[in-house]
């Protein structure tokens, strides 16, 4: 857990004081819960299991954004919970405006992961020839979706930059 975050418990608490204040308790209880690996946003709601993400990168130290965050999320769970469209409708929109928010959006940037691995991993299926990398090591005995062949696993060690020829630049040469 990064300083300056409060504690899942507390994120829970946080849920219960919320839902009562602003939705009337309308909200069905949902898990709260930190993912230290979003980079690109700061909180995602999931339905089933209703889940409640934040990232704790983004809200490191940053109390009201967080506040923010949590309401925008909860704003998607109590649409989904009355069996309104929960995407960034005018419903959705006029509930933040009810809360003070401002924006569908965060101004928070993007965020470099905690602990970056160098490791790579190409995952080849040698009969359709189909590829996928990954940057996490994959379960072993794992098959392709198309054709369900067991999956052969390479671990990129080196990267090196090459150059390409002209016939593989998207430039057209100088003339």
């Amino acid at each position: 857990m990064l300083p300056g975050l409060p504690d899942v418990a507390e994120l829970q608490l946080l849920f219960a004081q919320y839902n009562w204040m602003y939705f009337r308790g309308e909200i069905p209880a949902y898990r709260i819960a930190y993912n230290a690996r979003f980079s690109n946003h700061a909180g995602r709601v999931s339905y089933k299991p209703p889940l409640i993400e934040l990232s704790s990168k983004h809200l490191a130290g940053k109390q009201a954004e967080l506040r923010e965050t949590l309401l925008h999320e909860m704003i998607h769970a109590w649409l989904h919970a009355r069996g309104e469209n929960p995407g960034h409708t005018p419903a959705f929109k006029k509930k933040m405006r009810e809360l003070g928010l401002t924006s569908i959006y965060h101004d928070l940037g993007t965020a470099k992961p905690l602990n970056e691995s160098p490791k790579r991993y190409i995952l080849r299926c040698e009969k359709c020839t189909m590829e996928l990398l990954r940057k996490r090591k994959p379960a072993p005995n794992l098959v392709c979706a198309r054709c369900r062949k067991p999956l052969t696993v390479f671990e990129v060690v080196e990267i090196r930059p090459i150059e390409l020829g002209r016939a593989a630049s998207r430039t057209p040469p100088a003339r």
